[in-house]
């Protein structure tokens, strides 16, 4: 299975790539990981709810450009479904069983996601009603897909 996430944003911060970089490296194990990073649009501060929907629709294309048709599209939002650990584990093994080769994590930037990439997208995933950091939830989603792939494998993980 191939795995990609797609992501707005380069992230800056050492701590976070060095996250990053292990997770992809544990992931290896048992999937093909990608990341893909599309330029983020500046925003500025006190932005309308216009500029802001204008700034997600010119992020969203970029990510509408590197969807692959042939891929589930997951996407990350807080309007989403929340999966317990167990249950993400059990999303991707059916999408495996299925026969589906490709799952795609779409993050949004600092502002989310448009209403194209969220129509687009075959679910919505969130992980919390609070709101984290772009470059953090990276880390985050890696590291729950990494803990999904130890789940279905049968192999000890913490509880």
């Amino acid at each position: 299975m191939k795995i990609t996430v797609i992501c707005v944003g380069k992230v800056k911060e050492k701590f976070y790539r060095m996250a990053i970089d292990e997770y992809i490296k544990r992931l290896g194990r048992y999937c093909k990981p990608e990341i893909i990073e599309v330029a983020d649009e500046k925003t500025p501060d006190n932005a309308s709810a216009h500029e802001a929907e204008l700034i997600k629709d010119k992020e969203g294309e970029r990510i509408l450009k590197n969807i692959r048709k042939d891929g589930t599209v997951i996407a990350l939002a807080i309007e989403g479904k929340m999966l317990s650990s167990e249950q993400l584990a059990d999303k991707i093994s059916q999408l495996g069983v299925k026969g589906e080769s490709h799952i795609q994590f779409i993050i949004g930037g600092s502002l989310g996601l448009s209403e194209k990439v969220l129509r687009e997208s075959d679910m919505l995933l969130s992980f919390s009603k609070m709101t984290f950091p772009h470059q953090l939830m990276r880390v985050i989603l890696l590291e729950q897909v990494y803990r999904s792939y130890r789940i279905i494998q049968g192999e000890p993980y913490h509880k």
